[in-house]
């Protein structure tokens, strides 16, 4: 697929508020109480969330099973902030468009579940979301390249994709700087796994402009210290 690939489809940009105020740091909601969705949801948006991580797993493209459309729905209703749902799933093209319109705000398909990821992003977009390739860690960096330019955000696994509260696997640095080289810093990185007062400072300075962190915050009992720390570290770089 050529890279003049975006040029069918319109780049949808990225809310403003996760790009305005410099690293954003995104709960991801895999390791919140779902018996009180609706408090953990007040509760992140009062302690100063940019935007909620929703990891959408089937039990195929990783070996776990979590939630799907209701519960995107269910957190649009519920949140104000901007939805950012992340498919690891097989066959994502079958999909895409019944998460865009249960109230997704960023759509991330993975490089490894699409033979070819261009018409996707492109109907991401089409869609009215803007349109994210993932990445996991065995897959070489440079297998994104061809479909930069049809990407509003990249997000770079820095664990494999399935289960929360693994390891940090440091490999993500060298990803992250060289897609932050490669596109001269103009294209959102965000990163996910092992997130937390430990590394957010080396994925920021390693260009990630969005944290997704699921332990860090939500097996604390003060979600609004957890993210201002994690948001300060991330902001020293």
């Amino acid at each position: 697929m050529s890279v003049e690939m975006s040029e069918c489809v319109p780049k949808v940009c990225l809310p403003a508020e996760l790009i305005a105020a410099g690293p954003a740091i995104l709960p991801s909601l895999l390791l919140c109480d779902f018996a009180n969705l609706g408090e953990e949801i007040a509760r992140v948006e009062q302690a100063g969330a940019a935007a909620l991580h929703l990891d959408v797993m089937d039990g195929h493209f990783v070996p776990n099973l979590s939630y799907g459309l209701p519960l995107v729905d269910a957190c649009k209703k519920a949140s104000r902030l901007p939805l950012d749902v992340h498919l690891m799933i097989a066959n994502p093209e079958k999909y895409i468009e019944a998460y865009v319109e249960a109230g997704a705000d960023m759509v991330t398909i993975h490089l490894e579940a699409a033979a070819d990821p261009g018409p996707l992003l492109q109907r991401i977009r089409a869609a009215g979301a803007a349109a994210a390739l993932a990445i996991n860690p065995p897959t070489p960096v440079s297998a994104l390249d061809p479909f930069l330019s049809g990407c509003d955000m990249v997000l770079v696994m820095s664990v494999m994709p399935g289960f929360g509260g693994q390891a940090f696997d440091p490999a993500a640095l060298e990803k992250l700087r060289y897609l932050r080289d490669k596109t001269a810093g103009q294209l959102p990185l965000e990163v996910d796994g092992g997130i937390g007062p430990d590394t957010a400072e080396r994925v920021a300075e390693a260009g990630a402009q969005l944290l997704v962190a699921g332990s860090a915050i939500f097996k604390q009992a003060d979600y609004a210290s957890s993210i201002q720390q994690l948001k300060q570290l991330a902001t020293t770089n």
